[in-house]
């Protein structure tokens, strides 16, 4: 189908909890230690949510900001999708919530899950709607609070995630700025690969599965590293390609936050040196839906990211999903 416009984020909110959890404090409570984290993962931090605090919460407070780096009212919104695998609850859709508390009488709401590759999937429902006419402001919000399903007796997940939200705003743009090309994916053949067994229609929450920790993150972390690695370099490659680009004429790769090896080896895959990518794992670890989006905004704030420039984003995640989006910054909207 012929775009009628082409979609760019117009606006980037970003949210993390205050509190700090670092690899000496972790070492209290699991056997594990700060070097063998960081080693492994290049993480030394990460952030987690307060008791009181719930995914749409961290999710309302980075697309208030968001709004505010748009110039755009809640009453504008025609969409709300949030990429999210920890939502509120069940139902309603953590969406509706969120646009309840935004005030955005006007906005359609859902949810969408797919596992890390969440905001990717988002942003791509986000530029089918726009590109087609159908709508012209989308809020994308991913956000996820993984420190609530992480076994904190398992030193190789509870290691590696973090709480947070990023959002962002598309908009019309003008036709040689925005989204140039997108990409996704799925194989569930390796959904058992990364998975929170029980608490849904196969395993309903019962006694049994209470003991057996299958409400916690379960990971077979070598076959979802080789998985990530190719998923993300293939990815990226076919979006490039996809843009009319050639590896040499991308700024910036902004990845999903899993661990740094694994962006590292997406990279070479890329043949894109270190400086061309965004590294935010150190800080936040994984965050899931919000890393590319935490890693994208701080990028445009510090001056990284200029008008023109040619960026992809790539992700990874349970499913098992990957997407990546190439995109050529500019957020000046068209409207």
């Amino acid at each position: 189908m012929q775009k009628k416009f082409n979609a760019g984020i117009v606006g980037l909110g970003t949210y993390v909890p205050d509190r700090i959890l670092t690899n000496l404090e972790l070492q209290q409570i699991v056997e594990t230690s700060d070097e063998w984290i960081r080693t492994r993962t290049g993480i030394k931090e990460r952030r987690i949510a307060a008791p009181e605090q719930a995914t749409s919460d961290l999710a309302y407070e980075s697309a208030k900001r968001a709004l505010e780096s748009s110039g755009v009212t809640p009453n504008e919104i025609d969409l709300i999708i949030v990429a999210t695998n920890t939502p509120d609850m069940f139902f309603p859709a953590t969406g509706c919530i969120i646009q309840e508390r935004l005030n955005a009488q006007r906005a359609a709401a859902f949810d969408l899950e797919a596992g890390c590759t969440g905001f990717i999937y988002g942003l791509v429902a986000a530029d089918a709607f726009i590109s087609s006419g159908i709508y012209k402001t989308v809020l994308v919000i991913g956000a996820d609070i993984l420190s609530r399903v992480v076994n904190w007796k398992d030193r190789n997940t509870c290691v590696l995630f973090g709480d947070g939200a990023g959002a962002a705003v598309l908009r019309p743009v003008e036709t040689d700025r925005g989204i140039l090309s997108v990409c996704l994916g799925s194989d569930g053949s390796g959904a058992e690969n990364l998975t929170i067994p029980a608490g849904g229609s196969r395993l309903p929450t019962s006694l049994k599965t209470l003991e057996e920790d299958l409400h916690y993150i379960h990971m077979n972390g070598r076959d979802v590293f080789k998985f990530a690695v190719k998923a993300m370099g293939d990815a990226s490659k076919k979006v490039i390609a996809g843009a009319g680009l050639k590896q040499e004429d991308i700024d910036f790769l902004v990845p999903h936050q899993a661990n740094i090896r694994i962006i590292e080896s997406a990279a070479k895959r890329l043949k894109l040196p270190m400086d061309k990518v965004l590294v935010t794992v150190d800080r936040y670890g994984n965050n899931s839906t919000a890393s590319i989006p935490l890693a994208l905004e701080e990028a445009v704030e510090d001056g990284r990211i200029k008008d023109g420039q040619n960026i992809v984003l790539v992700g990874f995640g349970a499913g098992l999903t990957w997407g990546a989006v190439a995109m050529r910054w500019g957020s000046t909207g068209i409207l």
